[in-house]
């Protein structure tokens, strides 16, 4: 899919260019053209449609013929002839001469050579071939490019991936109406054609990605066929250059069951290539995480912000490791140490009392906190008891590895369907940071790391602050360099951190809301773009990068990795990971497993 080096400095050549056969009208002469839009009358029989690639060429003096070419942006039909609304009555039963003309605006997207001069009129204007289409779309000059859907012509629409590696841009923002916009499935599709296609070369194998999962258990079986995948979607990978097959590397990570002293993962439809992930009570202390326990944007703007990092400040200085589980004790500075905490539970009480006792309140907070601030901070606290007793302990026997890690397998899955939306935002906010400081560790922004996450706007909300929001904010600004991409999604752009959209090189929309699509946030979508997407239909996208003028209008094939558990296929032979159940009490042998 590249080019030979040098190629796109090289204008490429027009005089040699065989004119498209098919010619659909003229450029008109009633209306004003100009080197950036025109408009075509088609000629009796002819038609275009919304979308199509159009091209015309007028010879220059001095510069010889010029290529004009543009994407159909309107289309519309009227009586020539008539006057009044009634006369279509009397057209219609032969009373009164009209003839039906058929016109469409052209926007222009690229000049070559760049002599910006208009079209004439009278000038035949043709659908596309195969080398000018490439041209008008910048096609030609995309050294590295990724597959992402089908055009309305059939044929497959690309984007650059100078643009998504950091090499001249990054991060894809991808909106739409949820239920019906399929923004999960184009960023698993977008996944694939980025592993899948020549663009990466050898770093394909070393490429990760890192999907947040909040839709039940939805995304853990992409390493598993569809069984739903008809023929005509196979016929659209082949033309895509793709494999119709599922990603061949995923491990999914879950949160402990509830109550389960061993800590299996709290999955019900996979047993293989799944692990628990919890943070021990040692590690909370240790690496500060108290901060992501207040991780909605109300406490960053509440009085007691500071005390959540002076609370955390001292656990890391007075926590003391209890036996190999993660269980800690508390030893103040006047010696006197605490019983072992061995669940959150028992490390909020200890908090709880230290700033409670007006003899030790002082130590914890200092002297200046107001006790309201105390109470406020507290209370919070408390609430946060439930949703994160789950995956922050000390009560676990050691073992197998329960950190989240990107290092097991190509696409790395962190389910999150079943924890509260506390314990979401502290799971999203520990992950991004730790994988954030790895690639500023590594000091190279290669291999490069994709993040996925859906509901951006809950994460980075436009208004107030909080830590989530300030990493997300650092990966949009720096994690260019670092190669960190952020993949996100969310219904409503309008609500999300204006930073984060800004620095998004590719962005995204399927089917939106009306009153979303009127919003300032796609000012990129043309008019009838925009009114186009309000009625969309599953699997449409339209697509905008920097080098294309307009957004290009896309649909991409079925997905051939089961994108739920029913459709669910066997996986390849030879792909299946390592069962994270064996051993445990009670565990029948692998043929034995119940298929769920």
């Amino acid at each position: 899919m590249g080019i030979d080096e040098g190629v796109a400095a090289r204008p490429p050549a027009l005089a040699g260019d065989a004119m498209p056969a098919e010619a659909v009208g003229r450029v008109l002469g009633t209306q004003a053209a100009s080197p950036l839009s025109f408009w075509v009358g088609f000629e009796p029989g002819r038609i275009a449609q919304l979308d199509d690639v159009v091209v015309t060429r007028r010879d220059v003096p001095g510069y010889g013929p010029v290529l004009v070419a543009g994407v159909v942006s309107a289309v519309e039909a009227r009586h020539e002839g008539a006057t009044y609304d009634s006369d279509v009555f009397l057209i219609a039963d032969g009373a009164l001469p009209a003839a039906v003309v058929e016109v469409a605006e052209v926007r222009v997207t690229r000049v070559e050579p760049e002599v910006f001069v208009p079209p004439l009129p009278g000038a035949l204007v043709h659908k596309a071939s195969a080398g000018d289409r490439d041209q008008a779309l910048y096609f030609d000059v995309m050294e590295r490019k990724i597959p992402i859907g089908l055009g309305r012509d059939g044929q497959p629409m690309y984007v650059n991936f100078d643009f998504l590696d950091g090499t001249r841009g990054a991060h894809v923002s991808i909106s739409g109406v949820s239920g019906v916009a399929t923004k999960t499935s184009f960023a698993t599709f977008l996944l694939y054609s980025i592993f899948n296609s020549p663009a990466l070369g050898a770093e394909a194998a070393n490429t990760k990605a890192l999907i947040f999962s909040v839709k039940g258990e939805d995304l853990l079986f992409l390493d598993h066929p569809n069984t739903r995948i008809a023929a005509d979607a196979t016929a659209a990978y082949d033309r895509l250059g793709l494999a119709a097959r599922p990603f061949h590397s995923v491990h999914v990570f879950a949160p402990p069951r509830p109550g389960d002293p061993n800590g299996v993962p709290h999955v019900s439809s996979r047993t293989h290539g799944v692990s628990s992930y919890y943070w021990t009570l040692r590690e909370f202390c240790d690496e500060e995480l108290m901060r992501f326990v207040f991780a909605d944007a109300d406490d960053e703007r509440s009085q007691y912000s500071m005390l959540v990092g002076q609370v955390a400040a001292r656990l890391r200085s007075w926590a003391e490791p209890v036996g190999d589980s993660g269980a800690v004790l508390i030893r103040t500075p006047d010696g006197n140490a605490t019983p072992a905490c061995r669940t959150f539970t028992d490390l909020v009480e200890v908090i709880d009392q230290g700033l409670t006792d007006e003899g030790t309140r002082a130590v914890w907070a200092g002297a200046q906190v107001p006790l309201g601030t105390v109470n406020a901070f507290l209370r919070r606290l408390r609430s946060a008891v439930r949703p994160l007793s789950p995956i922050i302990r000390g009560d676990l026997p050691r073992g197998s590895s329960h950190s989240i890690r990107t290092s097991d397998a190509q696409v790395s899955i962190v389910d999150l369907h079943n924890l509260p939306e506390r314990a979401q935002r502290f799971v999203v906010g520990v992950v991004l940071r730790g994988e954030f400081a790895r690639k500023e560790s590594t000091g190279s922004a290669r291999p490069l790391l994709f993040v996925v996450l859906d509901e951006l706007n809950k994460y980075a909300p436009r208004e107030g602050d909080s830590p989530i929001k300030e990493i997300l904010l650092d990966v949009a600004e720096r994690g260019r360099s670092l190669g960190v991409i952020l993949i996100g999604a969310q219904q409503t752009a309008s609500e999300v951190e204006r930073r984060i959209v800004a620095n998004c090189a590719v962005r995204v929309a399927g089917r939106l809301d009306a009153a979303e699509a009127a919003r300032s946030e796609y000012g990129w979508l043309t008019t009838a773009a925009r009114e186009r997407a309000t009625i969309a239909k599953p699997g449409t996208m339209f697509v905008a990068q920097p080098e294309i003028p307009v957004p290009l209008a896309v649909t991409f094939p079925f997905p051939a990795w089961a994108t739920r558990p029913a459709e669910a296929g066997a996986p390849p032979t030879g792909t299946r990971p390592a069962d994270p159940f064996a051993g445990l009490p009670g565990t029948a042998p692998e043929d034995d497993i119940p298929p769920f």
